[in-house]
């Protein structure tokens, strides 16, 4: 498939954001049971949300890129009940206005108790808006990725990995943000944050190595010979049909050597996971500046893994079209 950077953009940006925010309330939950230490609502949550929603803004602004004709964007969102796209649109705004509604309660101050748990532990408004917005993440992380994984004849995609690795590169590129967000406003937190962006990468390492052994070892179900339906044992194409391009060669195949696709993929399995992994490493003793090109580098990498995850993905309509694709 031919790489959409608006899209690539929206994937990444987006996944940022929700890792963010996740960081932030997973702060909060464990400073709710006196397991880390309280902080400032301003200068952290406050300041925090501001930052994931603008990483999620960033992504919806991408996302108009990709429109045909963006003032009908609305229509996208009105086939919620069977189509996974329409979910995320839906889900997106949703999960925005609570990221902002979560920032803003604590920029006020604004914490009501609404419940008290057995142990005498307060539930205020935040807390409900933190476990509305993690529920919000984590039903975006999958809308975003089954967009990618129901299509059952791009076969690279047609995995649970492929939503799981959104999950857990989203959040180990948000927990790595958070920890150098942390670094500046929180510094006690740096290292909490710097710790659990490492498990999550490890994580998403073993996934994401998953997927592309389990790639490599997929063997197509067509043939030349069934793209047009002749026998013959030996079929050559050696033409296109036609002298100008089309839809289905320019949007079906990115047009990059095997070598380029090689080159990519090792380049972002150390973008993504080796170099990040050092620099958090270097970074646990609470260095801002190891931390914030942690996140750098991770990002950048993650741009090129998006990329290599749309032009992996073979369509079968390039059995057709041999000598363009």
């Amino acid at each position: 498939m031919r790489p959409a950077f608006s899209v690539i953009f929206l994937t990444t940006l987006i996944g940022v954001g929700q890792g963010l925010f996740l960081a932030l309330f997973t702060a909060q939950s464990y400073a709710l049971f006196d397991l880390l230490p309280k902080q400032d609502d301003l200068n952290f949550y406050a300041h925090g949300s501001a930052l994931a929603l603008l990483f999620l803004c960033g992504g919806l602004v991408a996302s108009f890129f990709h429109l045909g004709r963006p003032e009908r964007a609305w229509r996208s969102a009105t086939q919620w009940r069977t189509s996974w796209l329409s979910r995320e649109v839906i889900v997106l705004p949703a999960f925005m206005g609570t990221v902002f509604l979560y920032g803003l309660a604590h920029l006020l101050d604004w914490k009501p108790v609404l419940a008290t748990l057995p142990g005498g532990i307060a539930i205020d408004a935040t807390v409900v808006l933190g476990g509305l917005g993690t529920l919000l993440a984590f039903a975006l992380y999958l809308s975003t990725g089954m967009i990618y994984a129901c299509l059952r004849f791009l076969r690279e995609w047609h995995t649970p990995l492929t939503v799981i690795n959104y999950v857990l590169l989203g959040g180990a590129s948000g927990f790595t943000l958070a920890a150098g967000f942390a670094a500046l406003a929180a510094p006690d937190l740096a290292r909490f944050f710097a710790g659990w962006a490492l498990i999550i990468l490890l994580v998403g390492l073993v996934s994401r190595v998953a997927s592309l052994l389990r790639n490599r070892r997929l063997k197509p179900k067509s043939t030349l010979q069934s793209a047009i339906g002749i026998k013959h044992p030996r079929i050559v194409q050696t033409t296109q049909g036609f002298m100008g391009g089309s839809f289905n060669t320019r949007e079906f195949f990115h047009g990059r050597s095997r070598g380029l696709l090689r080159s990519i993929k090792w380049l972002f399995l150390a973008g993504v996971f080796v170099l990040p992994a050092l620099l958090l490493t270097a970074g646990l003793s609470g260095a801002a500046g190891f931390l914030a090109a942690a996140f750098v580098v991770q990002y950048l990498g993650l741009i090129a893994e998006r990329w290599f995850f749309f032009a992996e993905a073979s369509h079968p309509q390039n059995l057709y079209y041999q000598s363009v694709a």
